[in-house]
């Protein structure tokens, strides 16, 4: 918390004349008295007492309430649960009353905010059972997910003066979890934002580098903006239809991901922005006025066959509506141009809580589906938690493909769905006999991958059941969570039957089971489980005979060290793994307080002390990557949960780091000479390589050196960039 978090007089009541006069709008005015009163005695009394954790609070629930309103569109009982949430979860007043006083909408809101409130804000190493219990809570009512994601945007936007240590965790919760449930509930404004502000937090050089640009560029954008409008507005103002037409630029978070995907300079993108026209017509004139408008722009400029997306005809599962296109436009730039009515306009901006407004209770039904599979996938016990939150990843953000029934019955799955996800969209049973499917008429394996307008038929024999590589190419959450339920079943009873054949054998042969004696065979064969051990005997991979000789083996190993008086267990005759030498020193501190941990340096950002660093939990240990790494996004999105705090100890470095710097200058006489001396003489900074390219009056080149931290970085920079002829010196990734 800083200071510029905490509530004052001014903004309270100006946040509660604001409040007020939504809550009166359409409803009870006792309810909206007794919460009136509430939010008074609450500031009034924090205020007395100079309270800076209940102002903090206080401040944070009465600005999500008004992104509530504003940005998504809630009801009153959302916004009421918002600012009764503190005083009743928090301040410890009782919530047993709540629904009596304000309904029990509001009380059911509550319950699901204050579940979400015990696993929220607990993230730390590879705690991938706090998120599974975080989006179980989540899944209950998707109001507290709306909420959610409206106090994570206040948090972001608060977090401006907040301690780089706080920005970090804040940047990756919404990079792993707030920006893709917003994507998927269609909230792309706010989805950019929570972006664009965690880029800002994490990789201020490269978000001031595109801001800068976008600001040099603004007045030749606009410029060519109205070029390409002119005409168009010339054409659609003959048509008589009420429309808006303006560009939109596109976010820097986006715009930083082309730059790094497709490696070009900024200079290279064509579409920095997308031109939207939005009509005003009435609803059963939307599609015919949005076809009239393509019809007019693609006679004036040439479009590209392969960028039209028609989310007209079929909207995409969370209420998107719009209809897409890129053209070539004056001087040979390609520009997009998306074509939408102001209804579907305001479900792009709000997602499905606009749909609600416009639809009714229809599209609050598919949410529920949705949030259905959701909690299918994440409650069942028997998958890995690590695989459970890819699964659920792969549901936020994949696109989306449409194919049909026989009867012509309309299917929506994620890109690079399978015959087989199709078979289990429509049912489990389907899905668990299938063997092959019929697409446009033609027999196709069961991993074949669909593709829009598909028209699919399923193949299926009871014979069939669900084989272990069916996981390697079914992608919905559905299709694998189902799938590793029936194994789980197959495999259970597999090992009912190893199990008796085992037993019955032993018996046969005069054997007497000893349960901790097969436990230890069990472990010195090196099975991470039981199950594992019956499955191998099942599957005939160990004979039933060689596991009963190596459990006589143990047996008589056992009576010769009773024999021997030797006080060791025979499940201690493993040999023992030496201690492995740690990676690093006592100069970071991983995770609040751990010293002395194994870790490496990622070679991707060669990180050294100084640094703003965090620490990834790998398949080869821990990670220490810089804040700014150019693979940190990435992790930060896919592997939110694998991220752990990590900071530099004391002042002074004992280390020396490898860096490499770019410099770039003319390429003119002792140029190179006078940077080698700099460097040579330079305390504490050795010279390790030096590589230089010269090409038309210009030089360019890498210097590795090494040194002990990011002071004596900044000073060396500094001391190379005062050569004569040095244009850029800066560090490479």
């Amino acid at each position: 918390m800083d200071n510029s978090t905490f509530i004052d007089r001014k903004e309270f009541f100006h946040l509660y004349g604001r409040l007020y006069s939504f809550l009166r709008q359409e409803w009870d005015m006792h309810k909206v008295s007794m919460l009136r009163t509430l939010l008074r005695q609450s500031f009034k009394k924090a205020e007395e007492q100079q309270d800076k954790e209940a102002l903090y609070h206080l401040g944070l629930s009465m600005r999500t309430a008004v992104i509530i309103i504003d940005e998504i569109g809630l009801k009153q009982p959302a916004v009421c649960a918002v600012l009764l949430f503190h005083p009743v979860v928090n301040a410890g007043q009782a919530q047993a009353g709540m629904e009596q006083q304000f309904g029990s909408e509001v009380e059911s809101i509550l319950r699901g905010l204050k579940k979400v409130n015990q696993f929220s804000g607990k993230r730390t190493a590879v705690e991938s059972e706090n998120y599974i219990k975080l989006l179980l809570s989540l899944a209950e009512d998707v109001r507290v997910i709306f909420i959610m994601i409206a106090q994570q945007l206040q948090r972001m936007r608060d977090a401006k003066e907040a301690s780089p240590s706080s920005r970090l965790d804040l940047s990756v919760e919404s990079t792993y979890l707030y920006a893709p449930l917003s994507h998927r509930l269609g909230l792309y404004t706010i989805k950019s934002e929570l972006e664009d502000l965690s880029l800002k937090y994490t990789d201020r050089e490269h978000y001031d580098f595109i801001a800068r640009k976008l600001n040099e560029t603004k007045r030749s954008r606009d410029r060519y903006i109205n070029e390409f409008i002119g005409p168009v507005k010339e054409r659609l103002d003959k048509t008589g239809l009420k429309y808006d037409i303006k560009g939109r630029t596109k976010s820097i978070y986006s715009i930083q991901n082309k730059l790094k995907k497709q490696k070009i300079e900024f200079e290279n993108i064509y579409d920095l922005f997308a031109i939207r026209v939005i009509l005003d017509s009435p609803p059963e004139l939307e599609k015919a006025h949005c076809w009239q408008v393509y019809s007019i722009v693609t006679d004036m400029y040439q479009p590209n066959p392969k960028r039209l997306k028609d989310w007209l005809s079929i909207p995409k599962s969370n209420g998107y509506e719009s209809l897409h296109t890129t053209v070539m436009g004056p001087d040979g730039k390609w520009v997009e141009v998306q074509i939408r009515t102001k209804r579907m306009d305001e479900i792009a901006e709000r997602g499905l809580a606009a749909h609600w407004k416009y639809k009714g209770v229809k599209e609050e039904t598919t949410l529920d589906n949705w949030l259905g599979t959701i909690r299918e996938a994440l409650e069942d016990s028997e998958t890995n938690p690590n695989q459970k939150l890819t699964d659920f990843k792969l549901d936020l953000y994949d696109e989306e493909i449409f194919v049909f029934t026989p009867k012509g019955d309309l299917f929506k799955l994620p890109k690079g769905a399978t015959v087989l996800d199709f078979a289990f969209g429509i049912h489990s049973n389907l899905g668990a006999t299938c063997v092959s499917g019929r697409v446009n008429g033609k027999n196709v394996p069961i991993r074949y991958v669909l593709k829009s307008g598909d028209q699919v038929e399923v193949n299926t024999s009871s014979h069939q059941v669900p084989k272990q590589d069916w996981l390697n190419f079914a992608v919905t959450s559905k299709a694998r969570t189902k799938i590793r339920q029936l194994l789980k079943e197959e495999a259970g009873k597999q090992v009912d039957i190893a199990k008796e054949t085992l037993l019955r054998r032993m018996r046969n042969r005069k054997i007497e089971v000893d349960e901790a004696r097969l436990m230890q065979l069990i472990k010195k064969l090196r099975y991470k489980t039981v199950t594992e051990f019956y499955v191998d005997i099942a599957s005939e991979k160990n004979d039933v005979n060689w596991v009963i000789d190596r459990y006589l083996e143990l047996e008589i190993r056992e009576t010769e060290i009773r024999e021997s008086h030797t006080s060791v267990s025979a499940g201690e005759f493993t040999l023992k793994t030496p201690l492995q030498e740690i990676g690093g020193s006592d100069e970071l501190i991983i995770d609040q307080n751990l010293t002395g941990v194994d870790y490496k340096l990622a070679k991707c950002c060669n990180p050294i002390f100084g640094d703003d660093i965090f620490g990834f939990v790998s398949s080869q240990g821990i990670k220490i990557h810089r804040v700014n790494c150019p693979n940190a996004h990435d992790l930060f999105s896919r592997f939110g949960y694998r991220i752990l705090k990590a900071r530099w100890s004391g002042k002074t470095s004992s280390s020396s780091y490898t860096i490499v710097l770019r410099v770039i200058g003319n390429d003119q006489l002792n140029i190179v000479a006078n940077l080698m001396s700099i460097i040579s003489k330079e305390d504490g900074v050795q010279m390790r390589s030096i590589t230089i390219d010269s090409n038309d009056g210009l030089f360019q080149g890498n210097i590795t050196v090494m040194l002990g931290d990011t002071s004596m970085l900044d000073q060396l920079i500094k001391k190379l960039r005062a050569v004569k002829g040095v244009k850029s010196i800066s560090r490479l990734n």
